[in-house]
C-alpha cells in the first residue's frame, strides 16, 4: 500500500563521494534502492547530447569527458563558487540539486507517488553559509527541508534505533570529503550529542591525492613526461586509479597500477606501470591522521569523557574501511573500533530515524543535537593587552545545546553616533578577523532620543535546531529592531536566483533520458511541473503563516506592523504568479517576524 505522499519525509544522507535515501517502513528506517544499488555516486554529467546524467553513468564518464563531469561538488557548498559543466557554470546548490532530484525520485517510486520533504544530513562541521546552500539545494530540487541534522549525530541516530543499549559513544565520521568525530550519550531513547570537532577538508579525496601524486612523480621521473600535470584528461584517470588503489590497498599488501598511452615520448606511447605499497600509503597518511586524532583530543575534552569512558568507538564513512584509521583509534583509545552498522548506509538510515520523528513516528530516540562553533559579534575592546577594534564577543559557545538562545547589550563609541555595522561572525579566536564572517547588518537612525546611547543596543543570537543562526538587534530607549536569519549571509542566495536556477534545474532534469537521471524522469509517468507551479506543500505553509501573520497582526509592534503587511501582500502576490522560490523567501521573512511577535 503506498504512503500519502503529503505525509512523507525522506531521509537523505548527501555525501561528498555517494549519496543515500531512506523511507521509514514497518516503523524502521529503509535504505531506497535503485536496480538493487543502494548507493547514488555524488556524481553529475551531461552526455554527449547535453543531457544530464547523474550517479554511475556521471562517475562512469569522468575519465573520458571530465569537463562534461563535475565530482565532489559538496566541498563548494557555500562558497560561491560557479561549477563549470559543459559549455555552461552552475553553483555547487544546483548540481547538488540534481543528485537530490535523482535520490527523490528513488523515494517517489518506492512510496508510490511523489515526496517533497526531507530530512538532510551535513557534516558537523558544516559552516551557517553551507548549511544554508544545503537547504538551498533541497529547494531547488523541489524539497522542502524539514530538519538539518548533523552526520555523526545521525550515525548515532540508526545505532540507537538498532539496539536497546546504552552508554558513551565516540563516533568517528571519515567520509569521501569532510571529516567530523562527536561524543555522544545515549541513554534510554535520548540520544544527546556532548562535543564535536572535525575539519571541513579531510576525508577520502585527500587520501587519492596522495596516490595520484606518486603517480605524478613516477610519470616525471621514471618516464620523463613534462606537463602530465596539466593534463586535464589525464588527471581524472589517475584520480579513478588512485581511488580504486586505495580499496584495493585495504585487503592488499601491494597493489600494481596499470594506465595504457598515459603520454608521448621521443614518438612513441608511454604507459604508467607503477606498484604501490600499503606501507608506503599509510605513511604518506600519518600526518592527516594525525589531524584527525587532534580532533578526537579535542571533542573528547570538551565532553569532559576520558577514553577509558567510552563504550563504543563507531566507526562513519567509506574511507574508514582504511585499515590504518582503526589501528590508530584503537592504539590512541584502547578499544577496537567497531562498524557493525554499514559505514556508507548508517548516516542515512538515521536520517531515515529523523524523518520517522518528523512525522510523529514512534522511533524510540530523542535528538539533543549542539553547534560545533562558537558565534559572536565584533566590537572594540582589548586584545592581548592592547586596544583593539574588532575583539570577538561570544554570543552562543560551541557545544551549546540546541535550540539556544543567548542576548548581551553592546553600546556605540560615540554619544551622537548614527549608525552601526552588526557584523556576524563564527570561531573561535579572539581576534574576529580571524573567524568567519557569515553575515552584516546596518542598523541606522541610533540616539534619536536624549541619553539613548547610555541604555545601548541589546543583540539577540538565537541558533534553531538545523543549526541556522537568527539574529536580532533592538535599541533599549526606542524598542527599534532589525532581525533577520543571516539571509544576507555570504555565498546566500536572493529569492529571485533561487527561482532561478530551480526553472533552470528543471529544464535540464526534463530532458534527461539517460542513467540515473533519465530513469528517473521515465519512471514519472510525464515531463515534471513547471518550475513556475508552486508545489502543494509551499502554498499550505505559506497560508498557515499568513494565516498567523493575520492573527498577530493587530497586536503586533508598530514597527513590525508596516513590514508584515508588507511581506503578506508580496507572498499573495509570489503565490498567484507562480513564483515559488520566491514565495518561500518572503514565507522565512515572516516566519522570522512571527518568531518574536507572536
Amino acid at each position: 500500500m503506498a504512503v500519502s505522499g503529503d505525509d512523507t519525509i525522506i531521509g537523505i544522507d548527501l555525501g561528498t563521494t555517494n549519496s543515500e535515501v531512506a523511507i521509514i517502513t514497518g516503523g524502521k528506517p529503509t535504505i531506497v534502492e535503485d536496480r538493487g544499488e543502494a548507493v547514488l555516486p555524488s556524481c553529475v554529467g551531461l552526455d554527449d547530447r547535453g543531457a544530464v546524467i547523474v550517479g554511475r553513468q556521471a562517475r562512469n564518464q569522468a575519465e573520458a569527458a571530465p569537463e562534461r563531469t563535475v565530482l565532489s561538488v559538496k566541498r563548494l557548498m557555500g562558497s560561491g563558487t560557479r561549477v563549470r559543466m559543459g559549455d555552461g557554470d552552475y553553483a555547487p546548490q544546483e548540481i547538488s540539486a540534481f543528485i537530490l532530484k535523482a535520490l527523490k525520485e528513488r523515494a517517489d517510486r518506492a512510496v508510490g507517488r511523489e515526496v517533497r520533504k526531507a530530512v538532510i544530513t551535513v557534516p558537523a562541521y558544516f559552516t551557517d553559509v553551507q548549511r544554508q546552500a544545503t537547504r538551498e539545494a533541497g529547494e531547488i530540487a523541489g524539497l522542502t527541508v524539514v530538519r538539518i541534522i548533523n552526520e555523526p549525530t545521525a550515525a548515532a541516530l540508526s545505532y540507537e534505533s538498532g539496539s536497546t543499549g546504552r552508554g558513551t559513544l565516540l563516533v568517528y565520521d571519515l567520509g569521501g570529503g569532510t571529516f567530523d568525530v562527536s561524543v555522544v550519550r545515549v541513554e534510554e531513547g535520548v540520544v544527546e550529542v556532548l562535543a564535536t570537532a572535525g575539519d571541513n577538508r579531510l576525508g577520502g579525496d585527500d587520501f587519492d591525492a596522495l596516490i595520484v601524486e606518486r603517480l605524478n612523480a613516477h610519470i616525471e621521473k621514471e618516464l620523463g613526461v613534462e606537463g602530465a600535470r596539466g593534463d586535464r584528461l589525464l588527471q581524472a584517470r589517475l584520480r579513478r586509479a588512485a581511488e580504486r588503489a586505495k580499496i584495493d590497498l585495504s585487503d592488499q599488501p601491494w597493489v600494481r597500477v596499470e594506465e595504457d598511452h598515459v603520454a608521448t615520448v621521443d614518438g612513441a606511447p608511454a604507459h604508467l606501470a607503477c606498484e604501490l605499497s600499503r606501507t608506503e600509503f599509510e605513511s604518506d597518511l600519518e600526518p592527516l591522521l594525525d589531524r584527525s586524532l587532534r580532533a578526537v583530543t579535542t571533542a573528547l575534552q570538551d565532553a569532559a569523557v576520558r577514553p577509558s569512558e567510552l563504550d563504543r568507538v563507531l566507526l562513519v564513512g567509506g574511507s574508514t574501511r582504511i585499515p590504518r584509521i582503526a589501528a590508530v583509534l584503537a592504539e590512541r583509545l584502547g578499544q577496537e573500533p567497531h562498524g557493525e552498522v554499514d559505514p556508507d548506509l548508517c548516516v542515512a538510515l538515521g536520517a531515515g530515524v529523523q524523518a520517522g520523528i518528523e512525522m510523529g513516528r514512534d522511533m524510540q530516540a530523542v535528538l539533543v543535537d549542539i553547534t560545533p562553533y562558537t558565534f559572536g559579534t565584533s566590537a572594540a575592546g582589548e586584545l592581548y593587552g592592547m586596544p583593539y577594534a574588532h575583539q570577538f564577543f561570544p554570543l552562543i559557545r560551541r557545544n551549546s545545546k540546541l535550540p539556544a538562545t543567548r542576548t548581551e547589550v553592546f553600546f556605540t563609541m560615540f554619544e551622537d553616533q548614527e549608525a552601526v555595522d552588526v557584523k556576524v561572525y563564527q570561531g573561535e579566536d579572539p581576534d574576529a578577523l580571524k573567524n568567519v564572517e557569515i553575515g552584516t547588518f546596518l542598523f541606522s537612525g541610533l540616539n534619536q532620543q536624549r541619553d539613548a546611547h547610555r541604555q545601548g543596543l541589546l543583540f539577540t543570537y538565537s541558533l534553531d535546531l538545523d543549526g541556522l543562526l537568527h539574529v536580532r538587534a533592538r535599541e533599549r530607549a526606542t524598542g527599534r529592531e532589525i532581525r533577520g536569519v543571516v539571509e544576507n549571509a555570504i555565498g546566500r542566495s536572493t529569492g529571485e536566483a533561487l527561482g532561478a536556477a530551480r526553472e533552470r534545474v528543471s529544464t535540464l532534469w526534463g530532458g534527461a533520458r539517460g542513467g540515473e537521471a533519465g530513469d528517473a524522469a521515465a519512471g514519472r509517468g510525464g515531463e515534471p511541473a513547471p518550475a513556475s507551479a508552486v508545489p502543494p506543500d509551499v502554498v499550505r505553509g505559506a497560508e498557515e503563516t499568513l494565516a498567523r501573520a493575520e492573527r498577530a497582526l493587530d497586536a503586533a509592534p508598530a514597527e513590525d506592523r508596516e513590514e508584515m503587511i508588507n511581506l503578506m501582500e508580496d507572498l499573495r502576490g509570489a503565490l498567484k504568479e507562480g513564483r515559488a522560490g520566491q514565495a518561500s523567501e518572503l514565507r522565512r521573512n515572516l516566519d522570522e517576524i512571527l518568531f518574536y511577535v507572536e
